[in-house]
Order: structure tokens, then sequence, then C-alpha cells
């Protein structure tokens, strides 16, 4: 196994995997674990209860405490913090530090804090100087303080969407979103105000067994988050603005639902999320099933585990 340590830097560890370099002034204590093909840049201090795995860089400046697990092909910007203990005391040391795990494929921006016992989910980016006081969801882009969801990662833009929608005759539009579709329902305007209407099985595409509505959702909150087996849903913002984001697990797309005559059917397998709420924002969904929580599949990589993919 061969691996490259700068003269000037220090590597205490013996597990550290074949292709890793540690540069000038980087330490690395001896319970740490490096992966494989891994940069570990100038001034860079790795404590022992620290797991790294392949091909991570971690720009100059780090420190990565205890407690930190860093999984495949993460990116860690120059400065990034972490911490593992929320309320720390000169020579007060906790029993146990809280797990911050780095999914793999998340990248860090520079001089960003990540809280200790959160995970940052697979794909995640965020943003320079965002400090994370909550965990990060699966592909989403975080920014600010504290770090707030702004968009999704290789989500398509979603004017792209609303271009579409306003040019669309009443129907449904295909999307780059294996079996998702965009529905312009019927719409009647005249002096006494306006009218949509959708029938079950024709414009809305399944026989519904349930409803449920979505309101007075403070902006900063993200819904679904899931996807489901066997169950069908429709989504309608019957009142006010809300984005809905598609994902089959190998091409995701974001949606502006913004009209009573708006809707996006979410087959069985597709990962929906649903954020950007406006403050008055209505969300109405009809659904082909009964609540049965076993339908439900709420962690993202067994998602793409059950339709065979790795990684989107």
């Amino acid at each position: 196994m061969s691996f490259f340590i700068h003269e000037k830097g220090i590597c205490d560890s013996k597990r550290v995997g074949s292709g890793t370099r540690v540069w000038a002034f980087a330490h690395v204590l001896s319970g740490a674990v490096l992966g494989e093909d891994c940069n570990i840049c100038d001034h860079v201090f790795i404590e022992n209860d620290v797991i790294i795995g392949d091909r991570v860089t971690i720009k100059c400046g780090v420190q990565v405490w205890d407690g930190v697990t860093i999984e495949d092909d993460v990116f860690i910007g120059p400065n990034a913090t972490f911490t593992n203990d929320m309320f720390p005391r000169s020579k007060v040391y906790p029993e146990s530090f809280a797990r911050t795990v780095i999914g793999h494929g998340a990248s860090i921006g520079a001089n960003a804090t990540i809280l200790p016992g959160l995970t940052i989910g697979q794909n995640a980016m965020v943003g320079a100087g965002a400090v994370v006081t909550r965990s990060v969801p699966p592909n989403a882009i975080v920014v600010g303080n504290p770090a707030h969801i702004v968009g999704y990662v290789n989500a398509k833009d979603r004017k792209d969407a609303e271009k579409h929608h306003d040019d669309m005759p009443v129907g449904a539009l295909s999307t780059k979103v294996q079996g998702v579709t965009l529905h312009r329902l019927p719409k009647v305007e005249d002096l006494r105000g306006c009218l949509s209407v959708g029938e079950f099985e024709k414009q809305i595409p399944f026989p519904v067994k349930r409803y449920f509505l979505v309101f007075d959702v403070p902006s900063a909150e993200t819904r679904g988050e899931h996807a489901h087996h066997q169950c069908h849903q429709f989504l309608i913002c019957v009142k006010g603005k809300c984005s809905v984001v598609a994902d089959d697990g190998r091409s995701r797309q974001e949606f502006l639902l913004d009209s009573p005559d708006r809707g996006i059917y979410l087959p069985p397998m597709t990962w929906g999320i649903q954020y950007k709420y406006s403050p008055d924002a209505v969300l109405l969904v009809f659904a082909s099933h009964y609540y049965e929580a076993q339908d439900y599949i709420r962690n993202y990589d067994e998602f793409l585990s059950l339709i065979g993919n790795t990684g989107a």
C-alpha cells in the first residue's frame, strides 16, 4: 500500500489508503482512518475518532474533530468548521461525541460551519459560509445562517416548466422524470369568478381513495421527502404557490405549482419533495390508496436500492 506524506506533514495513523496524499503542516492522529486517493491539504488537522472514505478532498485550514464520518467522494472547502460539542467547556469532556455524517458525494463550501450530530445527505451542497443547524436532505442545496434549502442538485430550471405551463393547452405534458406528468386542468372564467375542474381517471389519472391538505407551512420547511411503493399522487396548489421536486433516481426536475388549474402527477416509486411554500399556500393532494405506513419509503438510499441505482 503506497501513500504520500509531505516531509512537513505528520501522519500518526497506520490506516491510510493507497494513493492518499497528506500535505505540509497537516496532522493526522493515530486513530483516524483515511481511505484511498484522498487529498489532505496544508494545515488540516484530523482527530482520532474520524472515518474518511475514498477520494475525499479536504482543503486547507480544516479541522475534523472526533465523531465525524466523511463518506466517499466528498469535497470539504477551505476553513470549513466541524463541531462535536454543543456546550463546550475547557477541560470538560463529554462521555461520547454525537456522530456527524457527511454523505457520499456531498460538498461543503469554504468557511461553512456544521453543528454536531447532523447528517449531510448524499450529493448535498452546503454553500460557502453557511451555518448548518439541522440535517440536510440528500441532493439539497443549502445556504445562509441558519442554513436553509434553496434548491436541489441537478433539478432542471423550473422556468422551463413555468413556460410550458403558460403555453400548454388543457391536458398532460411529459417531463424528464419517468412517469411524472404536468397537467393543465380545465378552467372557466366569467364575471362571477373562476372555476377549475378535474375528473377522476380522466384529468386525474387514477381512482382516488384519499385526499389531504397541506397548509400553514413555514417557508423554511420542506415536506414530502419520500416515495411510495404503490400509491399514486396528484398535487394541486389551490392557493398560493409551492415548488415540487420529482426524482426517479436517475433524473430530477423541479416544478412550480402556482394556480388551481395546474397539477402534477407522481406515480409510485417517485421520490417527491415539496418546498418554497408561500405563506398562504394550500396544497391539495389526491392519493390512490388509504394511508399505510409500510407503503412509504423515507430513506433515499433505500429508494435508490429498490430501483436498482446507486446514485443520482
